[in-house]
């Protein structure tokens, strides 16, 4: 095809072209995750969804990098440049040189895993971990005697090598060593991403990380005995990688999930403990960083400028609601029409400690003892962040749901010991979905409060002015 000189006006089309009707019209697969959609692709280590994407702009959090609509054919689809904008205007550009092109992408061609070529030395890396990150140069020494920590030629960025039980190398992720401007991190195409950066040790305990540097300043901080343990860092929060090292490594029965002190962290924590407690792994905790993550707090320890943790409001508010219930008495003889009063009266709270008390009374009818306090501890116990999407709709769709199969659950007659129970599930989950609505409306509230607070700032200047 010869070379098109495309307007600014056709490039600004295509880059602003609805890049998920484009996708969803040649049949590639697509998620809407809340105001965002997931594009979701299979490469040789798996089935990906770290892509997302708003209009024409897409991120790829898993390789740290994004861009406009022309950039991901070319990234995902392999169009060249010209065939990217050619396709996103759907051959209407204001250039007379218009060639079709076959509707259906060329395969791109599958390039193998490759290093990036290393330095001669690793004088900058060794620097910029030692001095700006606190790792000790032992342990910076021990992995690039491995060969799993070197300088790139090329940037002088710093390398981190996941192997497979060969000792031959996998994959790859890269950070830059820069002490000022724009930092990033990404992984080395190809890799697979079930091989990260790691230390296996002969003694029954896995440390997992979401990054390598995390992973470092533990072992910084713990260092006795570290190299009887095992650690991976799985380069985000990509469960593949922690599945594989367990599988490999018979020895390995506990697991301490070691992910960020934030939203992010703890919510693949909880992923993480539910992932490995169905494939049978019992022996599974968290150990949290007091700080947002290990090299923050190895930061403080020696004195430097680090970041906080960085609470997860949304499991905040859920917790604290469920601490502050309060007892109520129920009429037996009226549960179902006083729980359509407690939900009419839109007061979320009311209506969870009535569900919760009729729940109880339900269990106590069997034989089961279930006092408040262990209701409100089973409740804080069960609830998962990472489970709880979704808006105030969506919410409040479950919660009228919710309703009517506990309603419908009241209105049975002569229920045997089995129904009885089945009866108290549905009131307490009414009681979880209506403080789940709760803390959403909270949130929200919360949200809109701070967006007029921020514009009623923006404006300050604007009256001093007139003023």
């Amino acid at each position: 095809m010869p070379y098109i000189n495309f307007s600014d006006d056709d490039l600004y089309r295509a880059n602003t072209a609805d890049l998920v009707s484009f996708l969803q019209s040649h049949g590639e697969q697509v998620k809407k995750v809340g105001s965002t959609y997931k594009y979701i692709y299979t490469d040789g280590s798996g089935t990906h969804d770290s892509v997302t994407i708003h209009g024409g702009k897409w991120y790829d959090h898993k390789n740290q990098r994004g861009g406009y609509a022309v950039k991901f054919l070319q990234e995902f689809l392999g169009f060249s440049f010209q065939d990217s904008v050619i396709e996103l205007l759907g051959g209407h550009c204001s250039t007379q040189i218009v060639h079709s092109v076959p509707r259906e992408p060329p395969e791109p061609v599958a390039k193998p895993f490759e290093l990036p070529e290393a330095n001669s030395d690793m004088r900058r890396v060794f620097a910029y971990l030692t001095k700006q990150r606190f790792i000790l140069p032992d342990i910076i020494s021990h992995f690039a005697h491995e060969h799993k920590i070197y300088e790139d030629s090329k940037y002088h960025n710093v390398v981190f090598v996941g192997t497979d039980e060969n000792g031959d190398p996998k994959q790859a992720s890269v950070r830059s060593t820069l002490s000022f401007g724009k930092t990033f991190r990404i992984t080395v195409a190809n890799s697979d991403t079930k091989y990260t950066f790691s230390h296996f040790g002969n003694d029954e305990k896995l440390f997992v990380f979401e990054a390598p540097i995390d992973m470092l300043s533990f072992i910084t901080l713990y260092q006795k005995d570290w190299q009887q343990h095992s650690y991976i860092a799985m380069n985000g929060v990509y469960e593949s990688a922690a599945l594989k090292a367990l599988e490999s490594h018979s020895n390995l029965r506990q697991v301490c999930l070691c992910t960020d002190n934030d939203e992010g962290g703890i919510e693949a924590a909880e992923r993480l403990r539910d992932i490995l407690a169905e494939k049978g792994y019992t022996e599974i905790f968290r150990l949290a960083p007091q700080q947002k993550d290990w090299n923050e707090q190895l930061k403080q320890r020696y004195g430097a400028e680090y970041l906080p943790a960085v609470p997860h409001e949304r499991k905040e508010l859920y917790l604290r609601s469920v601490s502050k219930l309060n007892e109520m008495k129920i009429n037996p003889n009226r549960i179902a029409n006083d729980l359509i009063v407690a939900y009419n009266s839109a007061d979320r709270i009311r209506l969870a400690e009535f569900s919760v008390a009729a729940s109880e009374h339900f269990l106590k009818i069997c034989g089961e003892e279930f006092p408040l306090e262990k209701m409100k501890n089973r409740l804080a116990a069960e609830y998962k962040c990472y489970q709880d999407k979704g808006s105030i709709s969506v919410k409040l769709g479950k919660l009228q749901n919710s309703m009517t199969i506990g309603l419908e659950q009241l209105r049975k007659s002569s229920q045997t010991a089995a129904e009885l129970k089945i009866t108290a599930r549905k009131l307490y989950d009414i009681a979880d979905f209506a403080l789940r609505l709760s803390t959403e409306e909270t949130l929200v509230q919360r949200a809109e409060q701070k967006e007029t607070s921020e514009e009623a700032l923006s404006d300050e200047p604007f009256q001093m002015a007139m003023s």
